[in-house]
């Protein structure tokens, strides 16, 4: 069974998508890029958008009953691999070890212009 999860503390598609979901006790969540639950895109460099798009999925997570720390697997995607060791830099301090698994894919484009979306399996 499947248990939709929804916080007003993050970015939103009411309508179009579930911000993240539980389903035999593991949380998936939506892709989540670096925009404010107000709807605004931020960020100038890639450590602020990368502190929005993380706090949209620690937000999410907590409205699960969940955390940063019971993420087992992200999926990142970039517009511009260029930034990903730039990336790597801050996006550790968001994790303990072990370090949940991960993949990093550049694409031709996300939505609305941003230049980080990343999702997540944590376990509730």
């Amino acid at each position: 069974m499947k248990k939709e999860i929804s916080t007003d503390n993050a970015q939103s598609a009411k309508g179009l998508l579930s911000q993240a979901l539980i389903s035999n006790g593991m949380i998936y969540t939506a892709g989540f890029i670096h925009l404010t639950p107000d709807g605004d895109l931020v960020g100038e460099t890639t450590k602020e958008k990368l502190a929005q798009v993380m706090l949209n999925i620690k937000n999410t997570l907590e409205a699960a009953d969940s955390s940063l720390g019971k993420v087992v697997k992200a999926t990142i995607y970039v517009t511009d691999m260029g930034i990903v060791p730039e990336l790597n830099k801050h996006y550790v301090t968001y994790f303990n070890n072990p370090m949940p698994v991960r993949e990093a894919v550049q694409v031709a484009a996300l939505p609305l212009g941003a230049e980080i979306e990343i999702s997540v399996i944590a376990e509730q």
